[in-house]
């Protein structure tokens, strides 16, 4: 079989994907039709993984009393994270919509089965935690192919794991990594909504190589 060329035009729309790639906080509450959200799952299932292990797990959340604990855990969390700020940062942080928990019609829950038969340990030896990066190339893979369809993805990081793993009773064995809320996005934007909203801004500094 012949590698595809990936012509210029190809490359200049890859980048766009890139740039309008982004972490969505506010949602439409109309849901994905389920046929996309399936290609969602099915691109997401080409990333690489060590010894092609295929470790990661996605769980949708559909369940209103699980969801609600999830929106209870978030809310303690982000109130305990809001104490660590301070004078304008916290105000600003106060601000910000840090969850599209309430509209978001998808909660997908990643895990990552750490120590899975299939790879047969292959790249595992002294590397181990390659398991977990190769679950979070997956996130990245969907992510990115929802951003092609026209579906928005936010990433909520802001939960304590051990409870979140306990409220959708996942084995021990796999590791909670990611809480997404998905949906179409209610506004859309080419650069985050933390650079927008002055948060933060990008340091061109790490676009140049660190030569040794």
């Amino acid at each position: 079989m012949t590698a595809p060329l990936f012509s210029p035009a190809f490359r200049a729309s890859l980048d766009q994907l890139f740039t309008w790639r982004r972490d969505v906080r506010h949602f439409r509450t109309d849901p994905v039709p389920e046929a996309v959200l399936s290609r969602l799952l099915e691109t997401a299932c080409l990333a690489p993984s060590v010894g092609l292990s295929e470790p990661w797990r996605f769980v949708r959340v559909d369940a209103p009393a699980r969801r609600a604990e999830i929106r209870e855990n978030f809310a303690r969390c982000n109130a305990e994270a809001l104490t660590g700020h301070s004078g304008d940062d916290a105000q600003r942080y106060a601000t910000l919509k840090l969850a599209g928990l309430d509209d978001a019609p998808h909660h997908i829950a990643v895990f990552c089965d750490t120590n899975p038969a299939q790879g047969r340990g292959l790249g595992r030896g002294t590397m181990p935690e390659t398991t977990v990066w190769s679950a979070v190339m997956a996130i990245h893979t969907f992510w990115l192919a929802a951003t092609a369809e026209g579906v928005g993805l936010g990433w909520v990081s802001i939960l304590n794991p051990e409870d979140a793993s306990r409220t959708l009773c996942i084995t021990p064995d796999w590791q909670f990594l990611a809480y997404l809320c998905v949906g179409y996005p209610a506004e859309q934007a080419d650069t985050p909504e933390l650079e927008r909203r002055g948060w933060e801004q990008r340091n061109p500094a790490r676009r140049q190589w660190i030569n040794r």
